[in-house]
């Protein structure tokens, strides 16, 4: 699928996120720039929240966000190894009723539950965007 506009991607994310359930996970794949943070803002607005409080938490790894269902927003940029993940109890998201979005979800791989989204963004043009999505 093609997104022309960061405007298209956050009303795609916005539309999906009316049919996810608490403790959907989504991975958000895709290279710096990509549009991972743009999609999460989509993703808050469709679960109620307010899509300008959502940013990227490079050096936080982790926000949450009220709304209708909440949502709990990852940037894992930065992490070293699955084991800090764990050892911060971030794995609990998982299960604590909110829908979960992943950046840079290949340093958890082995650690994200099954049923997942599976969302891979990437550039074609400055603005456009190609959005592939499969549950696995």
């Amino acid at each position: 699928m093609l997104l022309k506009s960061p405007d298209e991607t956050r009303a795609f994310a916005r539309e999906l996120a009316k049919t996810l359930a608490p403790n959907s996970v989504i991975a958000l794949y895709g290279d710096l720039g990509a549009g991972k943070t743009t999609f999460v803002q989509g993703l808050l607005s469709g679960l109620g929240g307010d899509p300008s409080e959502a940013h990227s938490p490079t050096f936080t790894y982790m926000h949450c966000y009220p709304g209708k269902l909440p949502l709990t927003h990852f940037d894992l940029y930065r992490l070293r190894s699955s084991d800090d993940f764990l050892g911060m109890g971030f794995d609990e998201a998982f299960y604590a009723g909110s829908v979960v979005a992943i950046e840079w979800p290949e340093r958890i791989a082995a650690l994200l539950p099954s049923p997942h989204l599976e969302i891979r963004l990437s550039h074609e043009s400055e603005e456009t965007r190609t959005l592939e999505m499969r549950w696995t």
